[in-house]
């Protein structure tokens, strides 16, 4: 097994060096190897196949029934899901009813984010009460339990069934010439960043570009929508049209843009002195765009008057994901931490710490030239982290769980995201360059189906909305911009997506216990090539100091 995973690294080394902006000859020569790597592995597993050998991420069958049992209590679907304040206004009670142990943690907690401390906790994460994290719940009778586990089964089994009939068509939206780094979707319009500097506006249903938005000088690394009642006072306050809309972008060049779609133009540029890797819009009060930066750096932007409300050295290495939910803003890093903050709405100060976990707690630490994706619901947390499965942070306590995405220590997970009641994981194969989809139940995590076509490249951002008629609209990004339209189940027209399910996926929720199988296959990229004492799995150069090697590898 060792040359296996040897080759592994290597073919994990090869797709990180691949969306490089620039390479050096010995980089060239690793990339031509990819296919030649790739054959050989393929030998290897066939040679090693057998009882004794699975590369596939399964155990014996008591375990698995034991981790199914680990189920997350349920949750609201979006559109009903209680606002964040009302989560925080419950966040007194729901310590006073945990262990005394867990209430004193958190409490510390709350203390030191008063006090500015960053509360950080590093060790080792508690398993969760499962009698606290079923389904059914614990003030039930048993009769009443297996009723209602009787109707989430049959609601289950129906989402299901209707999911392995998906249709769905597929659009490549062409203009940009490199990688899609984000997008996000505005009414009838798909937003597009990419490593080639420009943003650009597609409509999507004739599938054409509108606006090619230019005036960044490096790469377009992350964009976001503010509400619409925050575009109208934006708009009045430049005399524009109340019914204008508006886009945020950061890049490389240490700028966040303010764009106007019907006129693109850019309306507003701030200067953040650091290069801008993820943002997000918080729409409280006045509305804050919140931004994080290379160095790991957290900042407030008022957007009244755009200017810097905090700086917050918040994570050791860049900031690679934020996200929103009400008051609350999660920010992820490449080191594997997540800070949550409460945002006070203050002209100074706004975000107000609440809890911290490190690499170490979270397990999904990446280093340096890592990269990791967040998306909360409720006090949970779904991380990607470029491996073959999905962590979920409950961040109020520091519990990990995890959802396998692949089948296959190979796997490697871009992005994750929620809609409609539904957790989509991308999922790529490192050895072989498969590419797919993965759908879960929410809140169960439970999964649904996996969608790929011919030749589907690495998906690195994903965006999603409803039509009227409530069919799902998706666009992905990386290599291909590509808009997703779901077709009716019951039409002739024949859908380009093809639907499959994997059964070595259906016994998925895992409890964390330290590092298994999978994380040590693929928490190393560095893999001496036999030539020199190069480490080839560092994208950045020695001289780099590595604060910013996610930027520089990922998205230059």
């Amino acid at each position: 097994m060792g040359e296996v995973r040897k080759l592994q690294k290597k073919l994990r080394q090869i797709e990180n060096l691949e969306i490089k902006i620039s390479l050096t000859p010995e980089e060239t020569f690793k990339i031509s190897r990819k296919a030649e790597l790739r054959s050989r592995l393929a030998e290897l597993q066939l040679q090693l196949s057998g009882p004794q050998q699975t590369l596939g991420i399964v155990g014996d069958g008591k375990k698995e029934k034991m981790k199914r049992q680990v189920e997350d209590a349920p949750e609201a679907l979006p559109s009903q899901m209680p606002p964040a304040s009302k989560i925080l206004k419950g966040e007194k009670k729901s310590r006073a009813q945990a262990t005394p142990a867990v209430a004193a943690r958190q409490s510390g907690v709350g203390e030191e984010a008063a006090t500015g401390g960053r509360g950080e906790r590093t060790e080792a994460a508690k398993v969760s009460d499962p009698c606290q994290d079923a389904s059914g719940g614990c003030g039930h009778s048993e009769e009443e339990q297996q009723q209602q586990l009787r109707q989430e089964e049959a609601a289950f089994t129906s989402l299901k069934v209707s999911w392995e009939k998906a249709k769905f068509r597929l659009r490549v939206l062409e203009g940009h010439n490199d990688i899609v780094t984000c997008a996000v979707a505005v009414d009838n319009l798909v937003v597009s960043g990419s490593r080639d500097t420009t943003v650009k506006v597609w409509h999507v249903p004739t599938a054409t570009e509108q606006k090619n938005m230019g005036g960044h000088t490096s790469g377009v690394t992350c964009l976001s929508v503010p509400p619409l009642e925050y575009c109208k006072r934006l708009a009045w306050s430049l005399s524009l049209s109340d019914k204008e809309r508006f886009i945020l972008s950061g890049s490389a060049d240490c700028h966040v843009k303010i764009w106007a779609l019907s006129i693109g133009q850019c309306v507003k540029s701030i200067y953040t002195f650091n290069a801008v890797t993820a943002l997000c819009f918080v729409p409280e009060e006045d509305g804050y765009i919140i931004s994080g930066s290379d160095g790991g750096k957290v900042q407030a932007w008022s957007w009244h008057t755009f200017q810097n409300c905090q700086s917050v050295n918040a994570h050791q290495e860049a900031v690679t994901s934020i996200q929103s939910q009400g008051p609350l803003v999660f920010s992820g890093s490449a080191e594997g931490g997540v800070s949550v903050w409460e945002n006070r709405c203050s002209e100074r100060d706004p975000l107000r710490l609440l809890q911290h976990w490190s690499g170490q707690v979270t397990g999904v630490g990446g280093g340096a030239g890592g990269r990791l994706t967040l998306s909360p619901r409720g006090d949970r947390v779904f991380l990607a982290h470029g491996h073959a499965c999905i962590k979920i942070l409950h961040w109020r306590t520091g519990t990990m769980s995890r959802l396998t995405n692949h089948s296959s220590i190979t796997g490697v997970t871009d992005c994750v995201h929620q809609t409609g009641g539904l957790l989509i994981g991308s999922c790529y194969d490192v050895a072989n360059g498969d590419s797919a989809l993965n759908l879960f139940s929410l809140p169960q995590c439970r999964y649904l189906a996996s969608l790929t076509w011919p030749e589907a490249p690495r998906i690195l951002c994903f965006a999603a909305w409803t039509t009227g008629s409530g069919d799902h609209r998706w666009v992905t990004g990386g290599r291909d911009l590509i808009v997703w339209e779901q077709l009716p189940s019951s039409g002739r027209q024949r859908g380009d997506v093809t639907v499959r399910r994997d059964s070595r996926m259906d016994s998925c929720l895992l409890e964390s216990e330290g590092d298994t199988e999978e994380d040590a296959e693929t928490d190393e990229y560095d893999v001496d090539d036999g030539n020199n004492g190069d480490k080839g799995g560092r994208c950045d150069g020695a001289e780099d100091g590595g604060s910013g090697s996610w930027l520089r590898c990922l998205l230059q």
